[in-house]
């Protein structure tokens, strides 16, 4: 995404360039070619501006103003949200006089991690957004511990292969430059199919080796997203993302995409499908109320409203990768009910890191796409991206996503905190949680790697 600069900051630096091209002395100019011109122009835009304000000061002030609140009201409507935080940003406490990333690491550094499952489940995860990848552009990724690189080709198809070239280990993501649909090594000029990561052109060498090669990962491009399979025995895919055909035909506009680290197992994210209890506690305080959860059940926000939900869990019968969680959404201001928001929704939990949530109301029909990629062991990036039929106006889809992103960010309080109990405490009414671990634990195999750490050290 490319960083602009504002109009605002823009305006005001052409401002004062004129300011002080205008109040310099004329002779200075003659050391520039058509000096003089040049400051016979600033001069007369001076005086010109400056006679304008005199005549018409409100409409100097006032013209600007409603531009800027055109341009603002224009975003809102028309515009897709876009978030994204850092590790620091969400769900941690910090004390006057410390850096928010200070307090992050530590909190990293010594908390009680537990007896964890391992670390790396066996299934699809998402790589990036389509849009973040345009054709004949590369980059470098973290994930799974792992780092790869990932490239559209001149032919429009993404391609994942390990970022470090075989010959002497340049990153591949870093420089590369796109040749067809193959990436050639900033260091040498190795050239690596994306297909199968075959090593086709060395641009000083008569013969290409048999065994150079890079790996290249499975991969597909589905729903307006590239994802990559994981598998810690090496096995193909045994399942598949299903399509949204209006997402993955583009029938559906993009409406929003959020994005957030957390620092916790990644079973933690998705066993919240099968903790139906939280959702009344955690996620019953109005989304006014806020994030920080030391303040979000005061009796002030439960007296403006509350949101109620009534939900279960299972899994498919069909497909055992599958878990569906049912949920009814209510809210009430004032103690009234508020129907516009009153909300049916069918989420799909599919493998260990994707959610596929389709939702419907009077308006139209929108789909909520929530994943969870590992990027180390106990580092996770959870991406949210909503798309919409055409009859539901843009603000209201932004409007879900904002609702979700604020829910989203009291569990990150929670996650960053927390430890992982391999026997928790569970009263009958938790019952779901148990099922849930047992379905999930199907994502781990014999040689799924485990967390490792010396129990002497606060560092892994």
């Amino acid at each position: 995404m490319t960083i602009m600069p504002s109009t605002w900051s823009v305006f005001v630096s052409s401002g004062i360039v004129i300011l002080l091209a205008a109040a310099s002395s004329p002779e200075s100019w003659n050391i520039l070619p058509y000096g003089q011109k040049m400051y016979v122009a600033s001069h007369n835009t001076l005086t010109a501006g400056l006679e304008l304000i005199r005549e018409r000061p409100v409409e100097i002030i006032l013209y600007p103003l409603l531009v800027y609140l055109a341009f603002r009201v224009y975003k809102l409507l028309f515009c897709p949200l876009v978030v994204v935080r850092n590790l620091e940003d969400v769900g941690y406490i910090v004390d006057n006089g410390r850096r928010k990333a200070d307090v992050a690491n530590e909190v990293r550094r010594r908390r009680a991690r537990g007896d964890l499952p391992p670390v790396y489940p066996n299934g699809w995860f998402r790589v990036l957004d389509s849009w973040q990848l345009k054709i004949g552009e590369a980059k470098h990724l973290t994930i799974l511990g792992e780092h790869i690189v990932t490239f559209r080709g001149e032919s429009g198809k993404a391609y994942v292969m390990d970022a470090y070239c075989p010959h002497m280990g340049a990153n591949l993501g870093i420089g590369g430059r796109i040749l067809g649909d193959c990436l050639e090594c900033p260091f040498h000029g190795w050239a690596f199919r994306g297909e199968d990561g075959k090593c086709v052109n060395i641009p000083y060498a008569e013969k290409v080796p048999e065994f150079a090669k890079v790996k290249a990962w499975t991969s597909m491009e589905r729903n307006g997203l590239i994802y990559i399979w994981y598998d810690a025995e090496g096995r193909e895919p045994t399942w598949e993302p299903p399509i949204i055909d209006e997402v993955d035909s583009g029938k559906w506009s993009f409406r929003g995409y959020s994005e957030h680290m957390i620092n916790s197992h990644i079973e933690e994210v998705p066993e919240n499908g099968g903790d139906v209890s939280h959702l009344h506690y955690l996620h019953g305080p109005i989304m006014a109320s806020g994030t920080d959860l030391r303040y979000t059940r005061s009796r002030f926000w439960e007296f403006i409203g509350k949101h109620m939900w009534d939900g279960s869990w299972a899994q498919d019968e069909n497909d055992k990768h599958v878990g569906i969680l049912t949920l009814k959404h209510k809210m009430t201001i004032f103690g009234i009910p508020f129907s516009p928001v009153e909300l049916e929704v069918v989420a799909k939990q599919i493998g260990p890191g994707i959610v596929y949530l389709i939702f419907k109301n009077w308006i139209g029909t929108s789909a909520l796409l929530h994943h969870i990629t590992p990027v180390e062991p106990l580092l996770q990036r959870v991406t949210h991206t909503i798309d919409s039929s055409i009859t539901m106006p843009t603000f209201i889809a932004k409007f879900y996503l904002y609702g979700e992103i604020l829910q989203f960010e009291r569990d990150i309080m929670v996650w960053n905190n927390k430890t992982w109990l391999s026997k928790p405490m569970l009263v009958e009414e938790d019952s779901n949680i148990a099922k849930h671990r047992r379905w999930y634990s199907q994502f781990y195999s014999e040689n799924s790697p485990r967390f490792e750490y010396k129990r002497d050290s606060l560092d892994w």
